[in-house]
């Protein structure tokens, strides 16, 4: 890809409101645009970013047997009625009316509208269980948005639900799904801790937090240093030093940025609005769901945080939106770009995910940039092209070596 074509539009200074981080690089380095508080567009930098994430929950959920869905971000006020969130919700819940008088709400979350579709459809044990999930802008009108994609008023989420007959077959699906989000987060390179959490708003008898820990982390996490043991302090609150619960080990605090959140929801839906089954014995019963949400926008600032280094960026080579950079220190036409450019073509055409830097800028604009987009391996095609000789930088392990123009040709990136 060349770099001319592709619009990533960075900027020289980091904007006054960007206080971490990842809200800087993301403003800086082009990814991301604003609009207003809470409010922003993703550029194309950040949506090859996102479409990696997006692409590591499909193949993970797909592959415990869920299905892919998409539902309605305006929802009726009717369905929120049935449940008794639509005043227990409260000022969070984005509300409007239509031309006739009708209200609505923008969805920041879908249990009501999910229950609504499985009820017209599902009525027979034989036809559960059933996971169900989207990836979709949800909306909140946060009080106070912050720290950029961390708590926006409109943002990217996948939401899967399950549908049982039993709290067993309920437990299976919870723990299929605990561990397909292991593996997500796993191979997105995340830092991560799963804590016992408050279900909120969502509601239901138990959940758990996946938390990326961070040191700008809203959440206040305690764990053991022995052991699998943690919590958010809403539910446990316990000082450093302190014997962990589980026996094993003493009490650390850390921060840490919520990801994702599942839980056992039970009936807390079906009852109220009707969604029923006939059992094996012809008995009338509520089905019993599950609700399991990632922040897939948030992903990119947690990833942002674990992985820049004063603000130079190097991206988990599974969601990097480029593998390979290269960057021509001569113009166009010139015999040094022109090698640049074959070497880019040809490192395309073995399949990997390169951009080159074309544009007419110097070598220091050239460079700042490069360390904003984040490429693992930085190809560098400069003097020494004249003797066929070019540079090549592993971002990841600060390794530079210079090789034959051919070698890299051919290189195992």
């Amino acid at each position: 890809m060349k770099q001319s074509l592709m619009f990533i539009p960075t900027l020289r200074d980091i904007p006054a409101g960007a206080e971490i981080a990842s809200h800087k690089i993301l403003l800086k380095g082009g990814y991301i645009k604003q609009h207003a508080a809470g409010v922003y567009t993703y550029l194309p930098l950040a949506y090859k970013v996102i479409k990696k994430v997006e692409t590591i929950i499909r193949e993970e959920l797909d592959a415990i047997g869920c299905s892919e869905l998409l539902m309605s971000a305006l929802q009726s006020k009717d369905l929120w009625t049935e449940s008794g969130r639509w005043d227990a919700y409260g000022k969070e819940l984005m509300r409007l009316k239509d031309r006739h008088d009708r209200e609505f709400c923008l969805g920041p979350t879908h249990e009501e509208v999910i229950t609504s579709v499985v009820r017209d459809s599902v009525n027979s044990h034989k036809k559960l269980p059933l996971a169900l999930y989207q990836i979709q802008s949800k909306f909140r009108d946060e009080f106070r948005p912050r720290f950029g994609l961390m708590r926006g008023r409109e943002f990217i989420m996948k939401d899967l639900y399950t549908f049982s007959t039993t709290k067993e077959d309920l437990d299976e699906w919870y723990n299929k799904v605990r561990q397909a989000y292991i593996n997500i987060f796993t191979r997105m390179g995340l830092q991560f801790r799963i804590v016992n959490a408050s279900s909120g708003q969502i509601g239901g008898k138990s959940s758990e937090e996946f938390m990326a820990l961070c040191e700008i982390g809203e959440d206040t996490i305690i764990y053991s240093d022995s052991s699998d043991f943690a919590s958010n302090t809403e539910l446990c609150d316990l000082e450093e030093g302190a014997p962990s619960p589980d026996g094993i080990g003493t009490i650390k605090h850390a921060k840490g940025i919520e990801l994702g959140h599942i839980f056992k929801l039970g009936t807390k839906y079906s009852e109220p609005m009707n969604l029923m089954f006939i059992d094996v014995d012809n008995k009338k019963k509520p089905v019993i769901m599950g609700c399991y949400g990632i922040g897939v926008s948030r992903v990119l600032m947690a990833v942002l945080e674990q992985c820049n280094t004063d603000l130079k960026v190097l991206w988990p080579e599974s969601i990097a939106p480029f593998k390979i950079h290269v960057i021509p220190m001569d113009k166009q036409g010139t015999e040094g770009y022109n090698k640049a450019m074959e070497l880019h073509d040809h490192l395309q055409s073995k399949g990997y995910e390169v951009l080159i830097d074309d544009r007419n800028e110097s070598a220091g604009v050239k460079f700042n940039d490069a360390d904003l987009v984040g490429a693992k391996y930085r190809v560098v095609v400069g003097r020494k092209i004249k003797e066929g000789i070019v540079e090549l930088r592993n971002m990841a392990t600060n390794e530079t070596l210079e090789l034959p123009y051919e070698e890299v040709l051919n290189y195992n990136f």
